[in-house]
């Protein structure tokens, strides 16, 4: 089982963006599968993706969506997502980070 140190956030290039990206469609899918009933962010999860996906967004900005992602399906959080009713606070907090940061950017990639 990897330490949540093991596992590399750092994105500089688009080239990286490309590769994280892969790691995040990996990952996601199935650790929304396993949770989706137990958190109630999945929709910031999904709007997070489509802007990760989106061509028109620039790489540096996709970059810091992926960190989120990729801490979101890390197998090692700072609170393990075992714990019941805590377990998910430290995702919460980072996706919500994330939103607030994208603010208004985001609202299109929303379901409707």
């Amino acid at each position: 089982m990897k330490d949540i140190e093991d596992i590399d956030f750092e994105i500089s290039s688009p080239e990286e963006v490309e590769a994280k990206s892969a790691e995040v469609e990996e990952g996601l899918w199935s650790k929304i599968e396993r949770t989706g009933e137990k958190i109630s962010f999945v929709n910031d999860i999904l709007a997070l993706y489509k802007y990760m996906k989106d061509d028109s967004v620039q790489w540096y900005r996709k970059a810091i969506v992926i960190g989120a992602l990729l801490y979101f399906i890390a197998p090692v959080d700072a609170i393990p997502d075992l714990t019941p009713l805590v377990g998910y606070l430290d995702d919460l907090g980072v996706i919500t980070a994330v939103v607030k940061y994208l603010g208004h950017e985001l609202v299109p990639y929303y379901e409707k």
